[in-house]
């Protein structure tokens, strides 16, 4: 459905909204709220209303109500004086004041048919003869994505709000993914996995690709392999990109609670991987991007449970949790660009600091998002995106 009102557009199944031609990135409950009051301009959307449909219900501050509410005039180019679009009535809630007319969206086989058609999965053989799916779409300077455990290249391709991430990075460049062993189309079989097998993992795809000399963004987890990659090959990297990674895993970081916080997960995974749609699987995403709507995180379970089995993901979160790179950082000749999301949960900020201390010439950015990486829409997302592609083409 598409909604068009004063200067603006929404399109609800695409979730872009546009003023004047121009797309305008908004955060997902900004959104709803959008989307929830261009639905009924016949009346006065109270309250309650809005936090059933953008908070589905939770207790929330009228200061992160109000929030909202100021973040969405300005993305329709309001404020609270003029009130052109949207009205405050008080004591009873808000109103859209700007005529709305409703469009039916294109049928979604017409719509998902281009998202489809440029993207190429062919496969790579590691050393130890494992199998390891890779994806390249685009046109221009080589950029080797290293996304977090577990991925699916076909999923992901298709998901809508991860397809809006790759697009943005990959504009004007060769954008390579890959599927991490043990999960999407690469090999199901993890029964071990260290930071060796990781860098030569990335050497394979990269040489099955094409891609001699190249940029690295690697997210999250991905950063310690692209730092065992970029200490054991520093001739292949052009420059690299790390965004919410981390120098020790949970379990080396020296205190009990994050013991009892890795235990309290792992039993979660257990308890919900094999239920569709797990609530509980969800609640964990939910740690991981707090601004991300209700209907991503279903996604992102749907996604990520498809993607991988219990026993393997477990496998890598063991990995991950108590590796340290420490070592590694000093070996590191790349240009690197360290971005950290200023109040993540998952790993705090100050692993960022001693990735960049630790790294030569390294330099840090703080992006101000709760968000472990910002997606498109999401709070963070602009800077993210504005950081990386200047420190890509300096």
């Amino acid at each position: 459905m598409k909604f068009r009102f004063a200067d603006c557009e929404l399109e609800t199944d695409t979730r872009r909204l546009s003023r004047n031609g121009t797309v305008v990135p908004v955060e997902p409950q900004v959104f709803d709220l959008i989307t929830l009051l261009a639905a009924h301009p016949d009346r006065v959307v109270s309250r309650d209303e809005i936090v059933e449909a953008v908070w589905q219900g939770r207790i929330v501050s009228e200061s992160a109500i109000s929030a909202r509410i100021a973040a969405a005039r300005k993305a329709l180019g309001d404020d609270g004086k003029a009130q052109r679009v949207i009205r405050t009535v008080a004591r009873r809630g808000l109103q859209m004041v700007a005529e709305v007319t409703e469009h039916t969206s294109p049928a979604p086989a017409a719509s998902t048919a281009p998202i489809q058609a440029h993207q190429a999965i062919r496969f790579a053989r590691a050393p130890d003869g494992a199998s390891i799916a890779y994806a390249l779409t685009g046109d221009g300077p080589p950029l080797f994505l290293a996304w977090h455990f577990p991925t699916n290249l076909e999923r992901d391709w298709s998901d809508p709000d991860c397809r809006p991430f790759f697009d943005a990075v990959g504009d004007g460049r060769r954008l390579l993914r890959y599927d991490h062993r043990g999960c999407g189309q690469s090999d199901p079989s993890l029964p071990d996995i260290d930071l060796d097998r990781a860098a030569d993992d990335l050497y394979a795809v990269a040489d099955a690709a094409g891609f001699d000399t190249f940029d690295m963004l690697a997210m999250s987890g991905g950063a310690i392999f692209s730092v065992a990659f970029a200490a054991r090959y520093p001739e292949r990297l052009r420059k690299l990109v790390l965004m919410g990674g981390y120098v020790d895993g949970r379990s080396r970081r020296g205190a009990k609670r994050q013991d009892e916080n890795t235990e309290a997960i792992v039993a979660l995974i257990r308890d919900g991987w094999t239920t569709p749609g797990s609530p509980l699987i969800g609640a964990w995403l939910s740690a991981y991007y707090p601004d991300a709507s209700r209907q991503t995180v279903q996604n992102w379970t749907r996604n990520i449970q498809l993607a991988s089995g219990v026993e393997s993901l477990l496998v890598m979160r063991s990995m991950v949790n108590t590796v340290s790179i420490a070592d590694l950082l000093p070996q590191v000749r790349t240009p690197t660009l360290v971005l950290h999301s200023r109040d993540d949960a998952v790993h705090p900020l100050s692993e960022g600091r001693k990735l960049a201390q630790g790294i030569p010439g390294a330099e840090l950015v703080v992006i101000d998002s709760a968000n472990h990486n910002p997606f498109p829409g999401m709070p963070g997302w602009d800077s993210f995106l504005s950081e990386f592609n200047a420190f890509l083409s300096s």
